[in-house]
């Protein structure tokens, strides 16, 4: 049975200047789709989302919505009005709605969003909580169609992981721009690419993304196999023109015009199937001292609220912490603590001697957007010095995927991602022992970020690294360290071990990470008699949690609260911290049936 036709784009074409971003563009969205959209940067995919939400024109073609169809946009970098509260965001949003649904649907919307207070500044919040702002706006307008671009960008993982939960529950359909390979592969049932090396510009694949990788190898095998036996044809064809070929029948004018086409499509398919890979490879200063930094009950307070108490932490060569945490729970602060940017309230961190610390800081501070890129990469003139040579600038432009024309064009025009490779390219010119990285893989598309995390794999320093990121943190962390916002840490072997904890509710050990072997992690065992006294109570505890889901359903749905947006907000959090009572114990009573296996 077809699926209803909700938005759709008809032979789109765009293009800024003289570069096309992508020519005769045709897809469309139907209802009940979960779709992700990726490709390199500079493809054009927040441009085609703008298309797609009637906030950009195309060149040429054009844009279909459904009548009725109502469209919410989330865009990669939110604006709000300044001075407003968060409640009065999310009012500007519902001006289509009745007045008397609009208290009930901005405490719905913030409820879920985890916000406690709607009288909040927008202007003090964090970069996270002004995302979850903007998609609890749009999600409060009930869109049909919901077009998020990098939404995952300055949430934590908490952010994350919320996001995952509501995201399916709240569009007829979605269409989602990220980089984030656990988010995709968690959240759409269709994927997308916006690539050039296919010969429409788009390739699409039903399944997750892990499905969508597998056919996309396939697709590029079989593409890789018959542009082999068209070169062979080609080859051919030219051989036979060489030899005179004369144009004196139908039959050798109509050889002359297919040998014609098909160096033609030759020629089509080799453009299309040069793909860029950034060259990232960070410099170890390949210092041999055992302890690059040691910190001893560091302390640290700011605003009044505690961020870190009595951390313990040794980082050698080799060590790779993953720093994990909410927003606001004092992961920049310890990145600045550690490099000696801010001093500890109490404790010590004890550096090796001329450590060399190499700092990529989320705000990408030091790139002036009027400075041209050559400057931006090469500021003592056309060349660089890299792991003892000198590199031609615009050699090492094109090792970060710029072209020559680029190198006059002011940062400040160049794409967030094209930015972050700017910032990279600067940094890797100084040998560290130390790397410390504040999200750096906010706007880098999936291309690019297999390079960095194969580079930090192999990086032979110690690095500390705080990102959104799952798949990296997985890939490259030699162990997490867990901030709880209130002082509190915990370390874990992996990002795996670290999301079950979070899922069970458990404690985990406070000591300082070291690197932890495959033969040290946890292994499964029989229940103890604590564990199985829960395992006992555990049919219990979960229908007594769901009868609280179902009377905070109730008290959420009382006409008698409907005018009063403050207790309709508490109610709606209370509904959500139900709910995730719920999860958790389902989460726990997985983990103890397995210990039982």
């Amino acid at each position: 049975m077809s699926r209803p036709l909700l938005l759709s784009c008809e032979a789109v074409s765009k293009a800024y200047g003289t570069r096309s971003l992508f020519d005769d563009l045709s897809f469309g969205l139907f209802e009940g789709d979960q779709a992700g959209l990726v490709g390199p940067n500079g493809s054009g995919k927040s441009t085609l989302l703008k298309i797609l939400a009637g906030d950009t024109t195309p060149d040429r073609g054009s844009r279909s919505l459904r009548g009725g169809v109502r469209v919410g946009y989330v865009a990669q970098d939110p604006v709000f009005p300044v001075g407003r509260t968060v409640d009065d965001v999310v009012r500007a949003a519902l001006a289509d709605v009745d007045e008397e649904e609009r208290p009930g649907r901005i405490a719905q919307a913030l409820g879920r969003a985890g916000f406690s207070d709607g009288r909040a500044d927008v202007d003090t919040l964090s970069g996270g909580w002004k995302k979850r702002l903007a998609i609890a706006r749009e999600l409060a307008a009930a869109p049909d169609i919901l077009l998020m671009d990098e939404p995952t960008n300055h949430l934590d993982v908490e952010g994350i992981l919320w996001l995952e939960d509501v995201l399916t529950e709240r569009a007829r359909a979605f269409l989602v721009v990220s980089h984030d390979r656990y988010f995709l592969e968690h959240v759409a049932t269709r994927m997308l690419e916006l690539n050039r090396v296919y010969p429409t510009g788009l390739f699409e694949t039903e399944g997750r993304y892990s499905e969508f990788l597998a056919r996309r190898d396939d697709f590029l095998r079989g593409q890789a196999a018959y542009q082999e036996s068209l070169a062979n044809t080609v080859r051919r064809e030219i051989e036979w023109l060489r030899r005179g070929a004369k144009a004196r029948s139908s039959k050798a004018k109509g050889r002359i015009k297919e040998a014609g086409r098909l160096i033609d499509e030759l020629e089509d398919n080799r453009a299309r199937g040069v793909t860029a890979r950034a060259g990232i490879d960070f410099t170890s200063s390949q210092r041999r001292t055992r302890r690059l930094l040691v910190a001893r009950g560091l302390t640290k307070s700011l605003g009044g609220r505690r961020l870190v108490s009595d951390l313990e932490l040794v980082i050698t060569p080799g060590t790779r912490v993953g720093l994990i945490g909410p927003n606001g729970s004092g992961k920049t602060t310890l990145l600045n603590l550690l490099a000696g940017a801010l001093p500890p309230d109490g404790g010590e961190i004890e550096r090796a001697d001329g450590l060399r610390i190499v700092r990529f800081e989320q705000e990408r501070g030091g790139l002036v957007p009027t400075q041209s890129l050559r400057r931006a990469l090469a500021p003592d003139g056309d060349a660089v010095t890299w792991q003892g040579r000198s590199v031609h600038v615009a050699s090492w432009a094109k090792r970060f995927l710029f072209r020559p024309e680029q190198l006059e064009l002011p940062v400040g025009r160049l794409s967030g991602g094209e930015q972050a490779r700017v910032h990279i390219a600067r940094l890797m010119r100084e040998p560290a022992d130390l790397l410390i990285l504040d999200e750096p893989t906010n706007d880098l598309d999936i291309p690019t970020l297999e390079v960095l995390e194969d580079s930090l794999a192999e990086f032979d320093g110690g690095l500390v690294l705080v990102t959104h990121d799952r798949f990296m943190l997985e890939r490259v962390s030699t162990v997490i360290l867990a901030l709880d916002g209130v002082g509190g840490t915990a370390t874990f072997a992996d990002y795996a071990q670290w999301e079950a904890a979070r899922s069970a509710g458990a404690p985990a050990p406070r000591k300082a990470p070291e690197r932890v072997s495959e033969s040290s992690r946890p292994r499964a065992k029989r229940l103890g008699y604590r564990e199985q006294r829960e395992w006992d109570g555990m049919e219990q505890a979960i229908l007594d949690a769901e009868r609280a889901v179902e009377a905070c359903h109730r008290e959420a749905d009382d006409p008698a609260i409907a005018s009063d947006p403050t207790a309709l907000q508490q109610r709606y959090a209370a509904l959500e911290a139900a709910q995730a009572e719920v999860d958790r114990l389902y989460a726990r009573w997985a983990e103890l049936e397995s210990k039982q296996a």
